[in-house]
C-alpha cells in the first residue's frame, strides 16, 4: 500500500508516505501518510495515549473484526471523547455493518435506534452537496456519517458441487485443470487454508502441467500467504507470460485485503484457518473451519472485478445454506492475555467496563487474568506489576516470550534468549528445500541439532549464520537455510535488544561468541540447562508429558498433541517438554518449537500455576 501511494504522491517510501509494521519502521520526520497495523497503533497509544500525532485515523477492513481492531475501536472511542474537534475517524468496511459501527461511536449500542438505511449517501452525492451535512446521522449529540462507495461489479455465476468432495485440495487441483482445458482466458484464484495445503497444490499443478500438450496454453501456479517475503508476494500481481494462465493459491489474505487484476474464476473450498482458544486446556490452535456466508460472498466477488466471472464453490448448496451468517469476532475465540496486558498498560484497569463492540466471554477473560498473574505481570488486585508487567506490555512479543526475555538476565543467558526470541518471531520458515530435496535438508539440519530440542537448535543456526553465513553466500544455500528469514531475525534481535537497553538491561554479547564451536549442552548447570530453565519461566503453561505411544498430553486439559514433523522432537524421546505454538491439521493437533524440560522446574518457576499432588 505504501509503495503504491508513494508512487502516486511522487515520493520515496519513508518520506511523505511511509509504513510501520512490527520490527520495521519506514517513516521519517516528513511523513504525512502512514500505513500501519491495528496492533501497532495500539502499541503507539502506550507512549502517546491520545494519539496526538494523528489528525485522521482510518481503520480499514473493520468488518473482519480482528482482535486488535476491536480493541482499537474501543480505545479510539475513548480518545474521540477527549479530542472531539481535532480528530477524524474513518471506519471502512466491506459489508453492511456500517450502522453498528456508527451507533457504537455515537453512544450505547443497545439503546440507540438504527439509522434509516436510505440515509447512506454515495461519495458523488457528498461532492455535489459541497460537503454539506444533509446526510449526517445525529445520535446521542454526536455526529457521524455513513458514505457508501459502490464498487463496480460484473455478474458472477455461482456453481456448487452436487455431492460433497472427499478431499477439497485434490478437488481444487482437478477443477483448475477442468477450467484450464475448457474455459476461455482468465486467471484463477483458489482459496485454501494455509501454507501446507498451498504448497501441496502448487506442486500438484506443476507436476500435472508437464502433461499438457506442448502447444496448449501453459499454466503457472503461484502461492500467496503471509509467510512469503514481500518480493514473493508481489509475483501474483505481475502479468503472466504470453500463452500462460495464472492460478493463484491463496489463504483468506486475498478475500478482502488485496485485489489481483485479471481474476475471472474463483474456487472457494469453503474453509479458512481461524484462531480458536480453549479456556479449559489453555491451548490456542489454528483450526480449519467452514467459512461464513459473508466470507463466501466476499470470495465470489473477487471473480467479477474486470469482467463477468464464475465462482466454483467446492461444496453443496445445502452446505452453503447451513453456514453461519458472519464469522465469529476474534475477541470471542482468542487467548486474551496479550490484549488484557495492553489494556492494563494503557491505564484501563477495569476490563469489565471497557467498551467492546462485542464483549468477550467471561471464561476467556478469567483465563487470561490467571495466566498474566502466574507470569507475574499482574498482582493480587489484578493491577499491572512494576516493572515486570509494564515492561512485558512494552515488548513487541507475546506475554510468555516477554516474561522469558525479562527473566534471562537472572539465568545468565540473556544474549541467547534474545536470539531465540528473534528466531521464533521471524514468521516465515528458516528452512527451505526445493522439490525432492527434503532428505538433504534434514541431513543439513542435523549439523545444528541438539538433543534438547528446537530452541537451542535455532540458536545454533543463528550463531553459525552470524559467523559464516553473512559473509559466505554459499552458506545458506548449502545448508538449506533462508537468507531472508535469518537476516530478518538479525534485525528483530537488534530491535528487541534496544527495548531491553531502554529498560536499563545490558546485553553481554561475549557470552555466546564461542557457542557454535562446541555444543551448548555440556556438563553441570551448563548454558543449555540455563536456557531451558529460563524458557520454562515463560512457557510453563505450554507444558506436556510424553505418552508411551510417543504422543504428548498437555497438563491442563489432557489434550493429545503430536510433535510437528518439522520439530526435532518428532519421533524422539522426552519425558516433559514445553512448546511455543500449536496448530491443527486434519484431525491432529501439532506442537512446534519444542524443548525438553524437567517436571520439577514447572513447580519451581510457576508455583501459582502448578502444584504436585
Amino acid at each position: 500500500m505504501a509503495i503504491r501511494v508513494a508512487e502516486e504522491v511522487g515520493c520515496k517510501v519513508g518520506e511523505e508516505v511511509g509504513y510501520s509494521i512490527r520490527f520495521e519502521d519506514v517513516t521519517s520526520a516528513s511523513t504525512r501518510i502512514k500505513f500501519l497495523t491495528d496492533g501497532l497503533l495500539l502499541r503507539e497509544a502506550l507512549v502517546d495515549p491520545l494519539l496526538s500525532r494523528y489528525s485522521v485515523i482510518m481503520v480499514d477492513e473493520a468488518h473482519e473484526r480482528s482482535l486488535s481492531t476491536d480493541v482499537l475501536l474501543g480505545v479510539l472511542k475513548k480518545i474521540l471523547k477527549r479530542r472531539p474537534n481535532d480528530l477524524r475517524i474513518i471506519i471502512s468496511s466491506a459489508t453492511l455493518e456500517a450502522e453498528d459501527f456508527l451507533r457504537f461511536f455515537s453512544g450505547d449500542l443497545e439503546s440507540q435506534p438504527k439509522p434509516a438505511p436510505e440515509a447512506a449517501v454515495t461519495l458523488d452525492d457528498l461532492v455535489s452537496q459541497g460537503g454539506s451535512k444533509a446526510s449526517d446521522h445525529s445520535l446521542g449529540g454526536e455526529i457521524g456519517r455513513i458514505i457508501s462507495l459502490e464498487g463496480r461489479m460484473y455478474p458472477v455465476d455461482i456453481l456448487y458441487l452436487e455431492t460433497p468432495a472427499e478431499d477439497y485440495v485434490e478437488k481444487a487441483v482437478q477443477t483448475v485443470f477442468d477450467i484450464h482445458t475448457k474455459e476461455p482466458d482468465g486467471d484463477i484464484l483458489v482459496f485454501l487454508t494455509g501454507r501446507e495445503e498451498i504448497d501441496t497444490a502448487v506442486q500438484a499443478i506443476s507436476e500435472r502441467a508437464a502433461n499438457l500438450h506442448p502447444r496448449a496454453q501453459q499454466i503457472m501456479a503461484l502461492p500467496l500467504y503471509a509467510g512469503l517475503s514481500t518480493e514473493q508476494q508481489m509475483y501474483v500481481f505481475e502479468e503472466a507470460p504470453e500463452n500462460t494462465r495464472k492460478v493463484i493459491f491463496s489463504t483468506n489474505i486475498a478475500e478482502a485485503s488485496i485485489t489481483i487484476d485479471g481474476i475471472v474464476y474463483v474456487l472457494d473450498t469453503g474453509f479458512v484457518k481461524l484462531r480458536a482458544f480453549n479456556p479449559l486446556t489453555g491451548i490456542e490452535t489454528l483450526t480449519a473451519t467452514p467459512v461464513s456466508k459473508a466470507s463466501a460472498t466476499q470470495r465470489a466477488g473477487r471473480a467479477g472485478r474486470t469482467k463477468t466471472g464464475k465462482c466454483y464453490r467446492l461444496y453443496t448448496e445445502s452446505n452453503f445454506q447451513a453456514l453461519e451468517e458472519a464469522t465469529i469476532p476474534e475477541i470471542q475465540r482468542s487467548n486474551l492475555a496479550p490484549v488484557i496486558l495492553q489494556l492494563k498498560a494503557l491505564g484501563i484497569d477495569n476490563i469489565v467496563r471497557f467498551d467492546f463492540i462485542t464483549s468477550p466471554p467471561a471464561e476467556l477473560v478469567i483465563r487470561a487474568l490467571e495466566l498474566l498473574y502466574s507470569l507475574g505481570a499482574l498482582d493480587d488486585y489484578a493491577k499491572l506489576t512494576h516493572p515486570l508487567g509494564m515492561r512485558m506490555a512494552e515488548l513487541a512479543v507475546e506475554p510468555m516470550m516477554a516474561k522469558t526475555l525479562l527473566s534471562a538476565s537472572s539465568f545468565g543467558c540473556l544474549s541467547e534468549i534474545l536470539t531465540i526470541a528473534a528466531m521464533t518471531s521471524v514468521g516465515g520458515n528458516i528452512w527451505f528445500h526445493h522439490d525432492g530435496e527434503k532428505k538433504r535438508m534434514e541431513t543439513a539440519r542435523r549439523k545444528f541439532a541438539v538433543e534438547e530440542g528446537d530452541h537451542i537448535t535455532l540458536l545454533n543456526v543463528y550463531q553459525a549464520f552470524i559467523t559464516k553465513g553473512r559473509k559466505e553466500t554459499k552458506f545458506c544455500h548449502d545448508n538449506y537455510l533462508s537468507f531472508k528469514s535469518l537476516t530478518r531475525a538479525v534485525s528483530i534481535r537488534a530491535q528487541l535488544k534496544r527495548y531491553l537497553e531502554r529498560f536499563g538491561i545490558t546485553v553481554d554479547e561475549t557470552l555466546s561468541s564461542n557457542a557454535n564451536k562446541q555444543p551448548l549442552a555440556v556438563g553441570g548447570l551448563d548454558k543449555g540447562e540455563k536456557i531451558r530453565r529460563c524458557l520454562t519461566t515463560g512457557f510453563f503453561a505450554h507444558a506436556a508429558k510424553m505418552q508411551p505411544d510417543g504422543t504428548f498430553k498437555n497438563v491442563a486439559g489432557g489434550t493429545i498433541l503430536h510433535a510437528h514433523p518439522s520439530s526435532l522432537m518428532f519421533n524422539r524421546k522426552a519425558d516433559w517438554v514445553i512448546f511455543h505454538e500449536v496448530m491443527e491439521t486434519g484431525n491432529k493437533t501439532f506442537i512446534r518449537d519444542v524443548t525438553k524440560i524437567e517436571k520439577s522446574w514447572l513447580v519451581e518457576y510457576a508455583p501459582d500455576f502448578y502444584k504436585i499432588r
